[in-house]
């Protein structure tokens, strides 16, 4: 009798454990169901959605607390914590060519204009970092979901607010000009992305930005970001001339093209004029600014000529037909590279996009501007383009405008061969 009692009680038992186990594992799916439900009423990103050709999360994401650090955002990075840690474990190598860019007042147009050059001739997935004014992203919105859906498919999005650290806000963002001095804090703030391609808004893509991004290949064990020199001719270079600073090299160099491995960024300790002791860039930053800052007249690019002045190894410096600017043709044609191989970026400061001082540049930006998507680009970019090139022969940039359109008619070549094997 007291066998069979001890049989029964372990039967009791074996049945209570088994549903249990049964209970907690019927948790654990609902669970796992509400959060996949809770990511894709949030739009959380996927970065393996290309991978498989059934429920593709859309492409377009808007989140302007993605991947901030916890003293910009606040309670949002607690928010948004699961699903980047849900992101970061899914992920394996990511593909993708970042592009970062900075919008502030009436840069919006001007902005979508280089996201389109870089759309239509990339062959790589593209991710858009866009840090922009917080009444600015509704208007990014709206104008990148109006590009066709075969445009969307070529490219991620995701918008930030324009942030600095909260001790010296005021005094970052009245730097040079409202918002420039973001981008010394992308590697701060992009803490997940390993490397970012880093634009202004006049920029203008001639050639696939996958030539660019490879260059990162190129980097040495110690080199950790690329920019173009300031000036080919020291006879007209302004900081051998005027600067009251250190600056990198025998002419400076332009930050409006900045490709940065940010991973090294963030890992390495820069030598400094300020202490003996090497300092990471985030230690850097602020101390650097008190130094300088009644000597430097282009702000966050005098700082980084700083930086690279006092560590020069850290740099990779590429040649001008990645950075060309009215600079180079103003006074007569001094890049030899963009004469060789024509133009690769085009970079339109001084506002030329939008006054008559270099129409050449202006043509440029206005082709780019009215292409439709879809439509033939030979016959409704390129020979539209070349025609009003003609118009602007009296200026230095019109004589040498030709290497604009030399690098282009490759560009729409290679575009048509990749649509073809795409299709």
């Amino acid at each position: 009798m007291r066998c069979y009692l001890h049989a029964v009680l372990i039967c009791i038992l074996l049945a209570v454990f088994s549903s249990l186990y049964v209970l907690n594992q019927l948790a654990s799916s609902l669970d796992a169901q509400d959060e996949r439900t809770l990511s894709k009423s949030q739009g959380v990103p996927h970065s393996g959605r290309h991978d498989t050709g059934c429920n593709p999360l859309p492409v377009s994401h808007w989140n302007p607390y993605w991947r901030l650090p916890a003293d910009v955002c606040g309670v949002n990075c607690l928010l948004e914590s699961p699903h980047r840690e849900s992101l970061n474990t899914k992920t394996s190598k990511d593909e993708r060519m970042h592009l970062a860019v900075v919008a502030c007042g009436r840069r919006l147009e001007e902005t979508l204009v280089m996201l389109k050059s870089a759309v239509l001739f990339s062959t790589k997935l593209l991710h858009f970092h866009i840090f922009a004014e917080d009444h600015l992203h509704k208007s990014f919105k709206d104008a990148l979901d109006s590009w066709p859906a075969t445009v969307q498919l070529k490219f991620n999005i995701t918008t930030y607010p324009i942030t600095f650290p909260s001790d010296n806000a005021a005094e970052w963002k009245k730097l040079f000009k409202p918002c420039a001095s973001q981008r010394l804090f992308l590697p701060l703030i992009l803490k997940d992305v390993d490397s970012v391609l880093y634009v202004d808004t006049d920029i203008l893509f001639l050639h696939p930005l996958d030539e660019i991004w490879a260059l990162l290949s190129h980097f040495d064990a110690s080199q950790l970001a690329a920019m173009a020199p300031e000036h080919e001719e020291p006879r007209i270079g302004w900081y051998n001339r005027f600067a009251r600073h250190p600056y990198y090299g025998a002419t400076g160099v332009n930050s409006g093209v900045m490709l940065m491995n940010m991973t090294r960024i963030r890992e390495k300790r820069f030598k400094n004029d300020m202490t003996s002791v090497p300092l990471r860039w985030d230690e850097m930053l602020m101390p650097l600014l008190q130094k300088y800052k009644l000597n430097i007249t282009w702000g966050d690019q005098d700082l980084l000529n700083i930086i690279f002045h006092h560590n020069p190894e850290s740099l990779y410096v590429f040649p001008c037909q990645w950075n060309y600017r009215p600079d180079h043709c103003i006074y007569g044609s001094n890049c030899q590279q963009a004469e060789q191989e024509g133009v690769f970026i085009l970079h339109g400061n001084r506002g030329v996009y939008h006054d008559d001082k270099q129409p050449a540049f202006r043509a440029v930006y206005e082709a780019i501007q009215k292409y439709p998507f879809g439509e033939n680009m030979a016959s409704s970019l390129l020979l539209p383009l070349e025609a009003t090139l003609q118009t602007t022969t009296h200026t230095y940039c019109g004589r040498a405008s030709h290497l604009f359109t030399k690098r282009l008619q490759h560009s729409v070549l290679h575009a048509r061969h990749t649509h073809r094997r795409q299709r």
